[in-house]
């Protein structure tokens, strides 16, 4: 079987992309990282791929506002290919500052057939960066591919803006109701309960404790945590006190897409 083939976008800040290509590497795809110029140059580089991940870091150095320069480059110089790699059921994450990027540039929660922004992320309500494990919970009937099997996770989250807000409460209603708001901050550990609002638990002040979000078709999903960070039980902050698999959590939202992708085809 041919290995389905992953890009992970790269260049001016991005600095998760070497640990997301690994994760995607072990969750059995032949990753490939590419900095954003060489992509807007040969965009036909995405009709080779399955997947695309824009990875976490500081992309522009944050200038603007968190992932608003990358944001319009990939919707100027690439967003006719971006459409057409979504339309053809490919998929598509974006971690922490890629999450930022795909809800700036529309791509996400992309419920109309073109980019069009509708939510955004912004400061924290702490005024401070968050650097800390968070508790999440997946929402039961979402549609999102990426969380497949996955009811509680984990993970860590290291952002200055990670505050979700909907443009509007129509939007957020949307959201709800299509299961687009697939990802929860959760109050405790392996716990499905909601964080109420309440700091740390929801360490951004994230409408609805929301920490992710995917698109109608489940394909496409961004989220502020970083699931790259928890490949291995070594990572986890408690690992010698709690019984661990030696595979980290994190990985199993990649291998749900890779087995997505090769069941499709892709």
């Amino acid at each position: 079987m041919t290995p389905t083939r992953a890009l992970v976008l790269t260049g001016y800040g991005v600095n998760c992309d070497n640990e997301t290509a690994w994760c995607l590497q072990r969750a059995g795809a032949e990753a490939v990282r590419v900095h954003l110029n060489d992509l807007a140059a040969d965009p036909a580089m995405l009709k080779e791929a399955a997947i695309l991940a824009v990875p976490g870091g500081f992309s522009f150095g944050d200038d603007i506002a968190s992932g608003r320069v990358l944001a319009n480059r990939l919707r100027y110089r690439l967003g006719d290919p971006l459409l057409e790699f979504v339309t053809a059921g490919k998929l598509v994450i974006g971690i922490c500052n890629g999450f930022q990027v795909l809800v700036k540039m529309g791509m996400l929660p992309l419920t109309s057939h073109g980019f069009a922004q509708t939510v955004s992320i912004t400061h924290n309500s702490s005024g401070r960066f968050e650097d800390r494990w968070v508790n999440l919970a997946v929402t039961p009937d979402t549609p999102c591919v990426w969380l497949r099997g996955i009811e509680t996770i984990a993970l860590p989250v290291r952002h200055g803006e990670g505050k979700f807000l909907a443009r509007d409460a129509a939007v957020l209603e949307d959201l709800r109701g299509a299961g687009q708001a697939a990802l929860r901050y959760a109050a405790a550990e392996g716990d499905a309960a909601p964080a109420q609002g309440v700091y740390p638990a929801n360490p951004n002040g994230s409408q609805d404790d929301i920490a992710g979000i995917c698109d109608p078709s489940g394909r496409v999903f961004g989220l502020m945590p970083h699931p790259e960070a928890f490949m291995d039980r070594v990572n986890h902050p408690r690992w010698t006190r709690l019984e661990l698999p030696e595979e980290g959590a994190g990985l199993r939202i990649f291998r749900n897409a890779v087995e997505y992708a090769q069941a499709q085809g892709l």
